[in-house]
């Protein structure tokens, strides 16, 4: 999996909770570990491969945003947002 900047430079703010920062990596795993076909994840109408999953309990704690990268040698999954509630 891999991130964008803005993502890195979040995951290393100092202000950061714990428990938001072990969300946003429990995310990473699921999507790695399905392909980014995470299980309640919500596609997007015009573009399937960029998606969109809860963070924290019952989408306590935000939303991460990813895209599929099928079509890529090798496939690979880019998170690319996270918005905090």
């Amino acid at each position: 999996m891999r991130t964008r900047p803005e993502v890195d430079a979040l995951l290393g703010e100092a202000w950061l909770p714990g428990e938001v920062f072990g969300a946003i990596i429990a995310a990473t795993v699921q999507i790695n570990m399905t392909r980014g076909r995470v299980e309640g994840s919500t596609a997007s109408t015009k573009w399937p491969q960029q998606r969109r999953i809860s963070l924290g309990r019952d989408g306590s704690l935000g939303v991460a945003e990813y895209v599929i990268v099928a079509d890529a040698n090798p496939p690979h999954c880019v998170l690319t947002g996270v918005q905090l509630y």
